[in-house]
Order: C-alpha cells, then structure tokens, then sequence
C-alpha cells in the first residue's frame, strides 16, 4: 500500500468528543488499516457533529474542510467506518459527486455499488430506531409520565450560552491564526504556547479547538 492521506474521524455528541468515546476505536481501525504501508497521513480531522440529515454534508464544516485538504494535496481521505460519514444515501451520494477518492478502513475493497447498498440499510436502521423512539415516548406520554427535565434544559441552555460568550471571545484570535494558513493542530500548539486556557481551563486538544471553529463558523 503506497500513498498519501488525509484522516478523518467523527464523534456524534459533545461528551463522546470530550471522553474520546468511539475515536479511540476509529483510530485503532485506521491504524491496523495503514500497518506496514508505505504512506504518509498528512493531516488528521475530527469532527464532534451528530451528522443526522440529508443536508449533513453542509453541515460538517471539518469535513469539508478535510476534503478540499485532501484534493490540494492530491491524497485519499481516510475513514474509519461508513456509519463514521453517515447512515444517508443521499448523503453518500454527494461525498461521491464531490470526486474525493475515500477509503473505508474496515472495508478498503469496497465499490461504489457496495457503499451505496450498506448506506441504504443503515438508513432503514436509523429510520427504524427513530420510529420505535418516538412510539415509545408518544406511549409513556400517554400514561401520565413526564417528559424531559425543565432544570437541565436551562442548565444546557446557560453552558451553551457560556460557550458562544467564550468563542465570540476568542474569535479576533482565531481569524488572525486561520489568515496565517495555520493548520488546526498549529492552532492548538500556538494557543497553548501564549498561555490561552482552554474553555475548561487548562490546555487546549485538537477537538477543543474545532468545537469552537465549528460554533464560530469560521
């Protein structure tokens, strides 16, 4: 196996992005995946976005952004599992008419006609399980219970508020550092290296700094 590739890894919530669930296992599957080649990975891209929805692409900023990387550089794009771009047909079908060459790790052998047919049934999968919710809570409410909890929501709604107070903050910086062509991994050393806490105080991860470039649209 020669060549070049740009990684890609996708994590559906906030808390998965934050404890490392599910990445650690896509990176294990890219790993195996590049074990003994001769190949270079030229970037590496995480994104924290639930990718629901035909129009997901548009909303995946990091991938759109690995893409146009990936298309400058003349490399593959690199995922760990199909369900880690999306259980979407439509959503398949616009990654392909983007003409980005792309390689699943856990199934490098497979064609246009294979991704097409699994993203079809993951779609059936994912509508299916979405039905059986909505049943399922349209039938507790029935029965009197009460749904949802009116003090979390508030408790979300005053973290997400802090969060776009502390990247509308951070933006003036960002935009300076995105002007002078610095990759999001030089980003993370740059702000580390000038003393800047993360939002959680401390240093700042690659997925911190994209979460706040995603909020930013920038």
């Amino acid at each position: 196996m020669e060549g070049k590739f740009v990684t890609y890894y996708r994590v559906s919530t906030q808390k998965q992005g934050k404890s490392g669930l599910g990445l650690d296992a896509q990176r294990k599957a890219i790993e195996d995946y590049l074990n003994g080649g001769n190949h270079a990975v030229l970037e590496e891209f995480v994104e924290v976005e639930s990718g629901k929805g035909s129009n997901a692409l548009a909303r995946r900023p990091v991938l759109k952004e690995a893409i146009g990387y990936a298309k400058k550089h003349k490399a593959k794009l690199l995922i760990a599992k199909l369900d880690r771009l999306a259980r979407n047909v439509h959503f398949i079908s616009s990654l392909m008419e983007s003409k980005i060459d792309f390689v699943i790790a856990d199934m490098p052998e497979a064609n246009a006609l294979t991704i097409h047919l699994l993203s079809a049934v993951a779609e059936y999968e994912r509508e299916l399980i979405s039905k059986r919710t909505k049943e399922a809570l349209a039938a507790a409410k029935r029965r009197g219970v009460k749904l949802g909890n009116p003090k979390l929501k508030a408790d979300n709604n005053k973290r997400k508020k802090q969060a776009q107070a502390f990247a509308n903050n951070l933006k003036p910086t960002l935009q300076a550092y995105r002007k002078q062509g610095m990759s999001q991994r030089k980003i993370v050393e740059e702000l580390n290296n000038v003393g800047i806490a993360a939002p959680r105080g401390g240093e700042w991860g690659l997925i911190q700094v994209q979460r706040v470039i995603n909020r930013l649209g920038i």
